[in-house]
């Protein structure tokens, strides 16, 4: 079980710290839709983790609200978003993999189409590839950068340097592409 423990923050509310095995230094993060987190590595306690994010309150405060403001626009997109049919998503989806997987030389096990709430792939150790169906309503270049994303994982398994650099060697800049995915949120029907 994950340790962790919830600190107040004026304006923001609460905060979990959260031990993390992965983390070296403590690390505030503020994503959309979710309770800020900071990261408390192995050699570090509790006790500095609520020490290092009091001290930065004016910081976690500022982002937070600006996370607020962006979590509007997204919730606003989705309002007015077309809804994706499960059956052509699954069909647009599995035939693009295929097409990609075949271009570059990946293999994949098998491949599953869901209805996530936060994620748009995963690749599984068996390099099974699962895709979220709203995939199907971004643009092409988004929808691609996603599935080669999981083919790439295929073979590298982590968010290594040499990963990104496959991703860019295949779909260009994936930076760009990473900020431009960001403004869309998958919507569970």
């Amino acid at each position: 079980m994950k340790q962790q423990k919830l600190i107040h923050i004026d304006g923001v509310g609460a905060i979990s710290l959260e031990r993390s095995t992965r983390a070296k230094n403590i690390i505030i993060s503020i994503k959309p839709f979710r309770r800020p987190r900071v990261a408390v590595p192995p050699h570090s306690s509790f006790k500095e983790a609520e020490v290092f994010a009091i001290s930065k309150s004016s910081w976690i405060k500022n982002t937070f609200q600006k996370m607020k403001r962006k979590e509007q626009v997204l919730s606003d997109g989705i309002k007015t978003s077309t809804p994706v049919d499960r059956r052509e998503a699954e069909k647009v989806l599995q035939k693009r993999t295929q097409e990609l997987a075949s271009k570059h030389g990946f293999s994949y096990t098998g491949i599953t189409i869901h209805n996530q709430k936060t994620l748009w792939g995963s690749c599984s150790v068996k390099n099974n590839i699962s895709l979220n169906m709203q995939l199907a309503r971004l643009p092409e270049d988004l929808i691609d950068y996603v599935i080669l994303h999981e083919l790439i994982h295929t073979r590298i398994k982590n968010h290594s340097r040499l990963f990104w650099q496959e991703v860019d060697r295949l779909v260009g800049n994936s930076k760009e592409l990473r900020a431009r995915l960001r403004n869309y949120l998958p919507r569970v029907q």
